[in-house]
């Protein structure tokens, strides 16, 4: 996986409605794109929610990057290993490092609550 890398610019996505009850037994059915005819109309819809899905992806990811963070804190009495974070998320050992890195980037520069 490649670093995460921070936007300053946060985008304004279009919202993601709840999949209708018909997605669950329709695998071809996606939020209504299937059942556009319109052309211009299904471009527009889908690039807005491609462009909701990488605003939400981003926003875990710093999630990611600030909980792997707080489970590093050398603080923690019960701190966990790069290696403990990368088996709890899936990730590599030399990934967790750097998301641990980016995280402690993102509370340093967090402004305050």
């Amino acid at each position: 996986m490649a670093e995460p890398e921070r936007t300053e610019r946060r985008l304004r996505p279009a919202p993601l409605l709840f999949e209708p009850s018909e997605a669950a037994t329709d695998p071809e059915h996606f939020f209504d794109l299937e059942s556009m005819d319109d052309p211009g109309e299904l471009l527009e819809r889908a690039t807005e929610l491609a462009l909701a899905f990488r605003a939400a992806t981003d926003r875990a990811v710093e999630f990611q990057a600030v909980a792997a963070a707080q489970l590093a804190d050398p603080k923690r009495f019960d701190r966990l290993s790069a290696a403990d974070i990368a088996e709890r998320a899936q990730w590599t050992e030399d990934y967790a490092k750097k998301m641990v890195e980016f995280g402690r980037d993102l509370l340093r520069n967090a402004p305050p609550r």
